[in-house]
């Protein structure tokens, strides 16, 4: 069918009444994706509290009026919704059409019925997201994801109707199996044929093949078609190579009906002995699960966004993602298909015991095996995809009736899809909450961990909260025997059982269960090492995923350091606090000390890196959660830090790291990983030049240099395209530093920038990686944090030219230009 976007010109207003034809507030006119919940107002008393960063939802009404020709008397229409947050309601010309309670989900609205021919026509959604709190991180408000319209003839490709598997795969061949669904409409008997023909990346046709088919009134018809493709290159992440498959329908040799997919050859394999195997190599995942959300931006789903996403996590190392805790966007797909990224696509977050008092759990039973499918349809020919996640750290699945559920999801799965692999994502803390007394008086009985009385520790429900509680404690909480019971039913019905936060019985399952191939599907950051270093280790451990490699909205504070020692806080930010600040990267994209340090314990990188802690905070005690990480950025500029002491870590894979100060040695220290690949020294700030040099046999292996910043304070714009299409909906990033006149950051002198765009664009969003900033993503001036703040300009969709200035105060205005064409 053809589809077309469907993005432009809507009116969108607050509200959402379906009884009545005024909009409840003031229309204006947007161009989707658009999340309404970043435009909001941050309170301190939102109900959503930290989960959203304090971000309110709301109900909103989105129209679109739109001419229906006559010719669509006898074609299909059919209305695509990739996603929109939540409970949305469709509305044609007044009539309901459709709905989809789930926020992630992709969904069709079929329009012929409500159509009126040679007219204008009003397609209205409505989407009910008041109801608070019905999430555990931040989700967005709206049609946040792309609308597209499709038309199609009355004997046609039915939507997501191409499913392509490649089942047989040998060095000079492959077969190409492919279904294709075809739709009829009409009253009378259509023939025709389904051809089909597959493409390489280089526009050349592989193979091709043509079958008749004879199709009656109303009727649905399945061709299958096998294709041999001679010489096939093979999808892997370090060479993502990709076909075409060309789907049409011809009636009397002309086309009726077309359908272009991507696909890639590639074949997965599984066992305790060698692990997952792709095209028969060992592959380890060096994952990371992420959130939805698009920082500055909000949930709003820009192909580019979520495609420079996938740039950045691949070359910070990742090989794999788990998107959490819902279905991944079509855009991101694509990136991770062009890319090289491997996919564990996820589906909820809860089943029928809901986590927050209006989440999707309230649907659940009715809607899951539709989401279910939904999910499969958009992910079939994706060759990233390798394996769906159906749950993270679901409560029940610790009884009969919740092991039961998975089961019959598993099953629901392997109807629809073969040919990947499936997970449950299993937390055994909440598994044992209500136990955790009887866990705890029991190592206390055996005098084991000090556990005397634990009480006072057990009085929280919330899961993050007693997690970072009882931290000390965790590894010997989950090797106990009732966490093997209780877990034991559900990992039976799965591929690969997934463990959250589990590491303690990654060898001893190996036992126990010997036939169980394990995936590391979330742990902290604080454990890299240790989790890579058993995944090396053991065949039958598949990866570890780390939470998180991107740092996100909501959960706000979770990674913070927190210098106020007061307890009755939790491990949640208070408002202002609005950002989860636990991520390798940040917000804008920009990598912070952990990720280097991950990239070392991977083996990736050989050059020593550099982080310096605060000096402010030196003679601080500070409170840190499970998903903290040190207060520490890469940099040797500290302006009223002269002569104070500071701390510095080094993180190297070498024998031993030597720290200089002006030339002057401070010493050697051993790394490498009987040293957890870190080094730590004590020195006094004195601005000029820090050096970090690594050594190996007594040979040095590399090195890396911090320079202060000097006088002269500039600002500096680098944006990652310089072009963009006149789509309405392509995307710049532009990076705005404080540098000296020598290029080197100036973390140390924050100030407002105000930005300007003229031209063929607008500002899509500005900010920083505060993660307590009181300012807002859409105002036209931001503070810089740690030297820094990001500008995210969209084309319009006529050519022409961008120009956006920067101004600060001490800061001669810059400026910067992008084509659009």
């Amino acid at each position: 069918m053809l589809r077309k976007s469907f993005n432009e010109k809507w009116s969108f207003s607050k509200g959402a009444n379906a009884f009545s034809s005024f909009a409840p507030s003031a229309e204006v006119e947007i161009h989707l994706p658009h999340d309404a919940m970043i435009l909001e107002e941050r309170n301190a008393d939102c109900k959503n509290s930290n989960s959203t960063g304090f971000f309110p939802g709301g109900n909103y009404t989105y129209k679109k009026t739109f001419f229906a020709p006559k010719e669509y008397e006898n074609k299909t229409v059919i209305f695509e919704f990739e996603g929109v947050y939540m409970n949305a309601m469709v509305y044609i010309n007044g009539s309901f059409a459709g709905k989809c309670p789930y926020g992630y989900s992709n969904f069709y609205v079929k329009a012929n019925r409500f159509l009126k021919l040679e007219a204008d026509n009003e397609i209205k959604v409505l989407v009910k997201n008041s109801a608070e709190p019905n999430a555990r991180w931040y989700t967005g408000s709206g049609i946040y994801r792309n609308v597209n319209m499709l038309i199609g003839e009355l004997l046609h490709i039915k939507e997501d109707g191409v499913k392509i598997t490649t089942p047989d795969i040998e060095e000079d061949r492959a077969v190409i199996e492919i279904t294709t669904t075809v739709e009829y409409d009409g009253y009378t008997t259509q023939n025709g044929y389904v051809y089909t023909e597959i493409q390489d990346g280089n526009g050349n046709m592989v193979a091709s093949d043509k079958a008749p088919i004879t199709v009656f009134d109303g009727e649905t018809v399945m061709v299958r078609q096998r294709l041999s493709v001679e010489e096939p290159r093979l999808w892997s992440v370090e060479d993502p190579n990709l076909y075409i498959c060309f789907s049409k329908i011809l009636v009397d040799d002309n086309v009726v009906d077309e359908v272009r997919n991507h696909f890639g050859v590639r074949k997965l394999q599984l066992d305790t002995r060698s692990g997952l195997r792709i095209n028969g190599e060992v592959v380890k995942l060096r994952g990371t699960c992420i959130h939805h959300d698009n920082g500055v931006i909000g949930a709003a789903t820009f192909e580019r966004a979520e495609e420079r996403r996938v740039e950045i996590l691949k070359q910070a190392g990742f090989n794999a993602i788990r998107i959490s805790h819902q279905p991944m966007s079509k855009a991101m797909l694509d990136a991770c298909d062009r890319i090289g990224m491997l996919v564990m696509d996820e589906t909820f977050d809860m089943w029928n015991s809901t986590k927050s008092d209006y989440d999707y759990g309230l649907s659940f039973h009715e809607w899951w095996e539709s989401d279910l499918q939904a999910m499969v349809e958009k992910d079939y020919n994706h060759p990233s995809v390798i394996m769906y996640s159906i749950g993270n750290e679901v409560p029940e699945v610790a009884t009969g009736h919740g092991a039961g559920m998975s089961r019959k999801m598993v099953d629901k799965l392997r109807t629809l899809d073969e040919t990947r692999f499936i997970v449950n994502s299993v937390n055994g803390w909440l598994c044992v909450m209500d136990r955790l007394g009887e866990i705890m008086a029991s190592f206390a009985a055996h005098e084991e961990n000090g556990a005397a009385n634990q009480s006072e520790q057990l009085e929280t429900n919330e899961i993050n909260t007693m997690m970072s509680t009882l931290i000390g404690k965790m590894n010997d909480i989950v090797r106990h025997e009732i966490v093997g019971g209780v877990t034991e039913e559900v990992f039976a019905t799965v591929d690969i059982a997934g463990y959250n936060y589990m590491s303690g019985r990654y060898e001893m399952d190996k036992e126990l269960y010997p036939n169980r191939v394990i995936c590391g599907t979330e742990s902290f950051p604080r454990d890299i090492d240790i989790n890579w270093g058993l995944v090396k280790k053991n065949s039958h451990l598949i990866g570890d995923f780390t939470w998180t490699g991107w740092d996100y909205i909501g959960e706000a504070g979770i990674g913070k350091n927190d210098y106020t020692l007061d307890e009755t806080k939790g491990i949640y930010g208070p408002y202002p606090w609005y950002l989860a600040h636990c991520g390798d990267i940040d917000i804008n994209g920009n990598r912070r000390p952990a990720s280097y340090y991950r990239e070392i314990v991977w083996g990736l990188r050989n050059v020593p890196y550099i982080a310096v802690q605060r000096p402010e905070y030196y003679q601080s005690k500070v409170m840190k959660s499970a998903w903290s990480w040190s207060d520490s950025i890469s940099s040797w500029t500290w302006p009223g830090s002269e002569g104070k002491p500071v701390k510095i870590e080094v993180y190297s894979d070498a024998e031993e790291v030597e720290l200089q100060v002006n030339g002057t040695s401070v010493g050697r220290a051993p790394a490498g990983e009987g040293s957890r690949f870190k080094a730590i020294f004590d020195t006094v700030y004195s601005p000029g030049e820090l050096v970090a040099i690594a050594y190996l046999k007594g040979k040095e292996t590399g090195r890396m240099v911090l320079q202060t910043a000097e006088e002269g304070l500039r600002l500096k714009l680098e944006n990652d395209r310089e072009v963009l299409e006149a789509s309405g909906s392509d995307l710049s990033y532009i990076m705005i530093s404080l540098t000296d006149e020598h290029g080197n950051l100036h973390t140390a002198a924050d100030r407002k920038v105000s930005i300007t765009v003229d031209g063929a664009g607008t500002l899509q969003g500005f900010g920083s990686a505060d993660p307590v900033s009181l300012e807002n993503f859409y105002d036209w001036e931001r503070t810089t944090f740690d030297g820094k703040v990001l500008a995210v300009v969209r084309s319009a969709n006529e050519s022409g030219t961008i120009t956006i200035t920067a101004v600060a105060a001490g800061c001669a205005a810059q400026s910067i230009t992008i084509q659009v064409v």
